[in-house]
């Protein structure tokens, strides 16, 4: 079986408070990217195996998330070993989500490949288990994200007359970096109310809470930001906690 993970940007990202167990909650629009993807095949096999092609994947091949995933429902449904192939084109530790996309799409194809007959729901409560924005995902369709980002509400966003351009510098931004300037804070604009809007007026108030702590360390960052501008955007913004910038045309 052959899928095709697809990144998310996040349009406007707002750090609300930390929790007591260590995360943080955030509000965010997860919007899906088609046109940016990895290519996953999960085929039966007679043992558990794992490769990857592409974009070199750092750590200990055990911990990707698509053998997790395999795992996860290994343990409740006693499935049968699988040959993984991830073949990856999703800049990693930029804020494009291709990690939790593919553990998602991993869940997915297994409910398929082995007729488990699992609900989204079902789905959504094993991917939250891999990451806090797997679980957007599964049904990969726009949402506002809230709590940890594992939160739902569908949002009716629809970009396809738009062109959506990323630029990727090259940098992969810790998660402690990320977090290291900010300072929690509910925004005085509703995100939710704002993207209703033209996109040419998010400018005027969606931001990125990450620029504020990534951007004075990473300036080449926000120049790209400026450049999109430049070429003509009528709306850019880093997504997730970087280092990606995208533009909207």
């Amino acid at each position: 079986m052959l899928v095709f993970p697809n990144a998310k940007i996040n349009i406007g990202l707002h750090v609300t408070e930390k929790r007591a167990d260590g995360f943080h909650n955030i509000e965010s629009i997860f919007y899906p990217v088609m046109q940016l993807f990895d290519a996953l095949e999960i085929v039966q096999s007679n043992r558990l195996t794992f490769q990857s092609t592409g974009i070199p994947i750092p750590g200990n091949e055990e911990d990707n998330l698509c053998l997790k995933a395999f795992k996860l429902l290994h343990a409740d449904y006693n499935i049968p070993p699988v040959s993984i192939h991830l073949h990856k084109v999703i800049p990693i530790g930029a804020g494009l989500g291709g990690g939790s996309a593919d553990a998602a799409f991993a869940i997915k194809a297994l409910n398929d490949l082995f007729e488990l007959g699992l609900t989204v729901e079902q789905m959504q409560n094993y991917a939250r288990k891999l990451g806090s924005d797997c679980a957007f995902f599964i049904e990969n369709k726009p949402v506002f994200a809230y709590n940890k980002g594992d939160e739902f509400e569908a949002v009716d966003l629809d970009l396809s007359g738009y062109s959506i351009r990323i630029e990727y510098p090259g940098i992969h931004i810790s998660t402690a970096e990320a977090y290291g300037g900010i300072k929690p804070d509910f925004s005085k604009h509703q995100l939710k109310e704002l993207i209703r809007e033209d996109p040419r007026h998010w400018k005027q108030h969606i931001r990125n809470d990450f620029e504020k702590s990534v951007f004075p360390n990473h300036p080449e960052i926000e120049a790209l930001k400026t450049k999109l501008y430049g070429d003509g955007a009528i709306y850019a913004s880093m997504t997730g906690s970087g280092s990606a910038v995208f533009g909207i045309f």
